[in-house]
């Protein structure tokens, strides 16, 4: 699990077998957040029923202690996210690392990496006056309207 606080981004990783593993990754997760973050949550994509299990039970398990502490989260669908790099919705984990790199100067090897920084720059153009690209425009409409 990756992501990127005030500026800095971090690679969580806990020891221990599920459902402990998954308890201590949200605890870590949610207890990085303060009560004024804007929050973004890459909202659910397919994957194989063994990890999207997981992964279900890790991103409900975020969103519920998000919910208990009163902090409001943004979903972000997987095709914004991309979008929002300058990709289609339907690209590949690997076709957004040059898009990333030309509209941010940013590269990293893991595409979980890659996608945390896209949503933190989605939540900084929520948060701040940065200038964007009518591609950009366009999925912080969408992700503001819901």
């Amino acid at each position: 699990m990756s992501t990127v606080m005030s500026g800095t981004l971090r690679k969580l990783k806990v020891s221990g077998k599920d459902p402990e593993q998954m308890v201590k990754l949200i605890d870590r997760i949610v207890h990085l957040v303060s009560p004024d973050d804007v929050v973004c949550i890459e909202d659910f994509a397919y994957a194989q029923a063994n990890r999207m299990a997981m992964l279900g039970g890790i991103g409900w398990g975020v969103r519920m202690e998000l919910f208990k502490r009163g902090i409001t989260y943004i979903e972000v669908a997987t095709g914004e996210l991309k979008n929002f790099a300058g990709c289609k919705g339907n690209c590949s984990k690997e076709d957004l690392i040059i898009p990333i790199y030309v509209l941010w100067g940013f590269r990293n090897g893991s595409d979980n990496v890659r996608d945390a920084f896209i949503l933190a720059q989605i939540t900084r153009a929520i948060k701040e006056t940065v200038k964007l690209k009518a591609f950009q425009r366009d999925v912080i409409k969408k992700v503001k309207g819901r």
